[in-house]
């Protein structure tokens, strides 16, 4: 194990260069947080680190994981309009009668189409949830929305 100093120093060190990364990567406002996340991912692998070499690039290195996990959490959060739009049952119906005849899929069909456009997963995530290869996860896919064409036609 190298000579690692404590980590209260380790911070005092370089939260002023961490700060001003995070501000300018994901802006003041949300820098305070993705700063405190850093430090928080970097104390708890602190005591495995083998390397003492450069520890203001490995915490600039946590910290620009966090910046962008900031910007992909930022990217799934809902924004706020000024009216919602009038949504009656009618306009609801074909979602009903879609996902109806999608129960009707067999089995791998039915898992392929709903994990594909209900949880927008690529292919190979599919694959992976129902298990198999990514060609079939795209074949099922494939034959599934054909079936639903025929049957919704």
């Amino acid at each position: 194990m190298s000579n690692l100093p404590p980590f209260q120093t380790l911070l005092d060190e370089h939260a002023a260069d961490v700060l001003g990364f995070l501000a300018a990567s994901v802006g003041r406002h949300d820098a305070d947080d993705c700063f405190q996340e850093t430090f928080i991912s970097a104390l708890r692998a602190y005591p495995d680190l083998q390397d003492a070499r450069n520890l203001r690039a490995w915490l600039l290195t946590i910290a620009s994981r966090k910046a962008i996990d900031h910007h992909r959490s930022k990217a799934r959060r809902p924004r706020p309009v000024e009216e919602l739009p009038e949504r009656g049952v009618r306009d609801r119906e074909p979602d009903f009668e879609v996902w109806r005849a999608v129960a009707g899929l067999p089995a791998k069909q039915r898992e392929a189409v709903a994990l594909r456009f209900a949880g927008d997963l690529p292919h190979r995530e599919i694959a992976a949830a129902i298990g198999g290869t990514e060609e079939a996860a795209r074949r099922n896919v494939h034959e599934g929305l054909k079936k639903l064409r025929e049957v919704l036609a």
